[in-house]
């Protein structure tokens, strides 16, 4: 009865931990930019003594599912969204270089651009810093430009651009603050032509639909293990009641 049990109780460990993936993802629905989280199982087969008698559900690695979200129109002008491939390179809390989608960007203190989940911006010379404006623009190509207080309509200054890169997906990893950085901690280049609407945001990539049904099917197959757990243990009290018979 242990290879039974053993075997019911790491299926429902593996569904336990799909559902926690998939309430994380269902839980971001609707952050700017987010990417969705996958999470993989391997089956790893236990030898007996002549054939492998049980297998076991295992773990695999979490990775992130990088397809674009919807882009939707806001009309704000600090609202930027990347079209297709690229990212926009912010700097994590510890001082390195890191990448998101997330393109929801403010002021925050001393002028300093940041996204909306407070990263600050990086441009070709490091953080982005805007002086007091009368307007503030931002290019297609990531060129950010203001017109200074007091000054006419023509008198514009380029001040930095925001660093855009193409990375290879296959390297980048994500953190547990939900940056991206290449895996071996290397920056990746600028690369020109990656483009941003202006006026939009991306929205998450993560499917409600799919998710809901996922956990409605995770949960079910939870129930199915907890029911073979308990019917081992029934079988082994049946069991053990016989021998006490005999």
């Amino acid at each position: 009865m242990d290879r039974m049990l053993y075997v019911a109780m790491a299926g429902a460990r593996m569904a336990f931990t799909g559902q926690s993936v998939a309430a994380h993802n269902l839980a971001n629905a609707t952050t700017t930019g987010f990417k969705a989280v996958l999470r993989g199982q391997v089956p790893v087969a236990l030898a007996g003594d002549v054939y492998p008698t049980r297998v076991y559900a295992m773990p695999g690695a979490r990775r992130p599912l990088l397809e674009p979200g919807a882009i939707v129109r806001t009309g704000r002008d600090l609202d930027v969204a990347v079209e297709g491939e690229g990212w926009i390179a912010v700097q994590a809390p510890d001082g390195s270089e890191a990448y998101t989608r997330r393109g929801d960007l403010q002021l925050g203190l001393g002028g300093v651009l940041m996204t909306g989940d407070g990263h600050v911006v990086l441009g070709d010379g490091g953080p982005i810093a805007v002086p007091p404006h009368e307007t503030l623009q931002i290019g297609a190509d990531g060129t950010v430009t203001v017109r200074s207080l007091g000054q006419g309509a023509n008198a514009l200054t380029v001040l930095d651009r925001i660093r855009l890169v193409r990375p290879d997906p296959q390297r980048l990893v994500r953190g547990p603050d939900g940056l991206f950085r290449l895996a071996d901690g290397s920056a990746a280049p600028p690369d020109a032509s990656v483009r941003l609407s202006v006026g939009a945001l991306e929205r998450s990539n993560v499917s409600t639909v799919e998710v809901l049904t996922r956990i409605i099917e995770l949960t079910r197959r939870y129930e199915m293990q907890v029911r073979l757990m308990q019917a081992a243990k029934e079988s082994d009290e049946s069991s053990a009641q016989l021998l006490r018979m005999g």
